[in-house]
């Protein structure tokens, strides 16, 4: 009798691109499914984050690259508003003021809601005070991007100006991609500068509040 061998045939199918041919001795060669990994990526992310990046990613799935817009920092917003008002360039100080802006100037008994009434006020103070005076920044908050806190004075001719010392606080967000102001306040040095009579008075409020707390409301 004889006996005839036939050759063993295996088919390789190119289409299974997650099989890969595997030799192991005791069960005989044989094809080995691996795993498939699934990596899902949102179709769209728009997030502001704290290093000030604004990332954008194309709605369409086959699309690989991601478009990543720099925010300017909140600091340097406030740095480009004061060198606007100090060139008298109210333009430029324009868009760093988001349009439902408040801005408290200390000085005045209600605050600047809009950024319309805002610009008029600066319009007002820049057209009523020499070139020469300028403000300068003496320290400037760098690590928040939405809150910025300044210690300021101003300059006449490059010398300090008396009674002009201020701190200032701004609050910012971001609309349409650009970081604005919608929260500002400065309060300024006095001129009169009562000392102690400050504590009396104080000290006099509070004992009036106290046996009156109805005048509260008042204030």
């Amino acid at each position: 009798m004889t006996i005839h061998t036939f050759p063993t045939f295996h088919l390789y199918q190119p289409h299974l691109k997650n099989q890969a041919f595997q030799d192991d001795s005791s069960k005989g060669r044989q094809w080995v499914h691996r795993k498939r990994e699934t990596v899902v990526t949102p179709l769209l992310t728009a997030d502001c984050t704290s290093s000030n990046r604004l990332v954008r990613r194309s709605n369409n799935p086959t699309a690989v690259a991601s478009t990543t817009v720099q925010l300017e920092s909140a600091s340097n917003v406030v740095r480009k508003f004061y060198d606007g008002i100090n060139r008298r360039d109210l333009a430029s100080v324009e868009d760093l003021i988001a349009l439902n802006c408040v801005y408290e100037d200390l000085v005045f008994p209600r605050p600047f809601v809009g950024r319309k009434a805002i610009l008029d006020f600066f319009k007002q103070f820049v057209g009523s005070i020499s070139i020469d005076l300028q403000f300068a920044i003496d320290d400037i908050s760098e690590e928040d991007a939405s809150a910025v806190g300044v210690t300021w004075h101003l300059d006449w001719k490059g010398k300090p100006f008396p009674f002009s010392r201020g701190c200032s606080f701004y609050r910012l967000d971001v609309f349409n991609g650009q970081r604005q102001i919608i929260y500002g306040r400065d309060c300024v040095e006095p001129a009169i500068k009562p000392g102690d009579t400050a504590l009396v008075a104080i000290r006099g409020v509070t004992w009036l509040l106290q046996k009156f707390p109805f005048l509260a409301d008042r204030f």
